[in-house]
């Protein structure tokens, strides 16, 4: 873990989650909702790819000769397909435990992802084309100083990817009440009065000098599963570039 004093990790939030290191790879496990909502969001990933580098809509590896950071990347639940998409991987996380696991299972999977229990504020190189932070920005200590050294990160014609529950009494119900009761995520998960909504986030990224160019709902629909939505009381995904002036 690193020292540095303006790092926006919570040792208490890494503590958390590094916990659940062993199983995170197990789709039944304390992980298990990422594991429902990561082909959804992956979905949403390349769509987004497509739409920013096209051309390669019907490539394998449309990220091919492309550097993406993974910041939050857990055991590489989202590293790993980055990099079967072509991309060279960083992947970061605050917990040792997960950096751990996530370099435990690329090696099995023959995935060379440059992992790092490091945060994104002490990483000194930059320029990455793809910048991903997924289901983190609720878990640090100060959003807007952490949306800053994302932005510091990503390259001037970059792409950056967000994700993050929103703050309504939905959210709450959902991924508190019931989530953390009844839902399989683990309890003690989240803080609801960190969730953070749209507009929020959205000003923060235009404090940085980024700006908005895509969004959606992230719902759950009892007969299909978590789907994308125009409806983003729950959980919502971002897509966005620096600002062109």
């Amino acid at each position: 873990m690193a020292s540095n004093p303006t790092a926006t990790i919570d040792p208490r939030e890494a503590a958390h989650f590094g916990a659940m290191a062993a199983e995170w790879w197990d789709p039944h496990g304390s992980s298990a909702m990422l594991h429902k909502l990561n082909p959804v969001r992956l979905a949403y990933i390349r769509t987004a790819i497509d739409a920013h580098w096209p051309g390669k809509s019907h490539d394998f590896e449309p990220l091919g000769g492309k550097r993406a950071l993974d910041v939050g990347c857990g055991a590489g639940l989202l590293a790993e397909p980055l990099a079967r998409l072509g991309a060279n991987v960083t992947g970061l996380d605050a917990a040792p435990e997960n950096i751990a696991a996530a370099r435990a299972h690329a090696e099995r999977q023959g995935l060379a992802i440059d992992y790092r229990a490091t945060p994104v504020e002490e990483v000194a190189d930059g320029g990455y084309d793809l910048v991903t932070s997924m289901e983190v920005i609720e878990h640090v200590t100060d959003p807007a100083a952490f949306i800053r050294a994302l932005a510091a990160k990503l390259a001037p014609d970059g792409l950056m990817i967000l994700s993050t529950p929103n703050r309504t009494p939905l959210s709450r119900l959902a991924m508190i009440t019931i989530g953390e009761s009844i839902g399989g995520i683990p309890k003690g998960t989240h803080d609801w009065g960190k969730f953070i909504t749209p507009e929020e986030l959205t000003a923060l990224l235009e404090q940085a000098g980024l700006e908005v160019i895509d969004s959606s709902g992230l719902s759950f629909d009892p007969g299909r599963g978590f789907t994308l939505s125009a409806n983003k009381a729950i959980n919502y995904l971002l897509t966005v570039r620096h600002r062109r002036d």
